[in-house]
């Protein structure tokens, strides 16, 4: 579904990422770990579209997307729940979670159904669908930013840093239910400094030391990888 080849980003003379090459098959939990500055986030927002493309290519369903604008990116299928959740404060849950459907709600169609399914997967989202964002705890705020993501009926559901900021307890349930979007078949990649967390989700992980892929391969493999333990698992 997803694949970066030999990709790099610089942000003015500082190059974040490093000749990154990496695949994402379609029903696949991908997660993509490494330390704060690794270059996780700078990855995710060159698919999105935020960040400039210096060179490679960014390949989405065969097409080539590297030239592409965001909005044409979020029409063709690629939705972000974004690092520290950005969701409108001064607007409810439920007008947060309808802004999500403006790329395909010019054909009319409802949004009954997308709305019942978010609120089966959070239903605290349900309870307080009319409360206005600010008013809600971090976990809530989490749980709305990929709430707002699925709302945009995403083929590739990119997540960054769903545990950030979030009490232990918080972000074990926020990923309880990433687990429970990835079982529906959606493809995932989930960037994450809480290794522990994103191993336990993903079928297959990356490693990114700055700005460079270091290693990969099956989840359960790296868990016991010991570089990787050693880096981010503890002894």
């Amino acid at each position: 579904m997803l694949s970066c080849n030999d990709l790099v980003v610089a942000h003015g003379d500082i190059v974040a990422l490093q000749g990154v090459t990496l695949q994402v098959e379609a029903g696949e939990t991908v997660a993509l770990i490494g330390a704060n500055g690794a270059g996780k986030t700078t990855l995710l927002h060159a698919i999105s579209g935020l960040n400039r493309v210096s060179s490679g290519d960014i390949r989405f369903e065969k097409r080539s997307i590297a030239g592409w604008p965001t909005d044409a990116r979020v029409s063709a299928g690629i939705a972000q729940a974004p690092e520290g959740r950005r969701i409108f404060p001064g607007l409810s849950v439920e007008e947060n979670l309808t802004l999500a459907t403006v790329s395909w709600r010019r054909w009319r169609q409802s949004i009954a159904a997308d709305l019942d399914r978010v609120f089966g997967l959070f239903p605290r989202l349900k309870e307080r669908r009319r409360q206005l964002g600010w008013s809600l705890s971090g976990g809530e705020q989490q749980m709305l930013a990929i709430g707002r993501a699925l709302m945009a009926r995403p083929k590739l559901l990119l997540l960054d840093e769903p545990s950030l900021g979030l009490a232990p307890r918080l972000a074990e349930e926020v990923y309880e239910q990433v687990r429970c979007i990835g079982e529906t078949g959606l493809t995932i990649l989930v960037v994450e400094q809480n290794t522990v967390l994103a191993l336990s989700v993903a079928d297959r992980a990356y490693v990114l030391e700055t700005g460079r892929i270091v290693l990969e391969g099956p989840a359960d493999e790296l868990k016991h990888n010991a570089r990787v333990r050693e880096a981010y698992l503890g002894r």
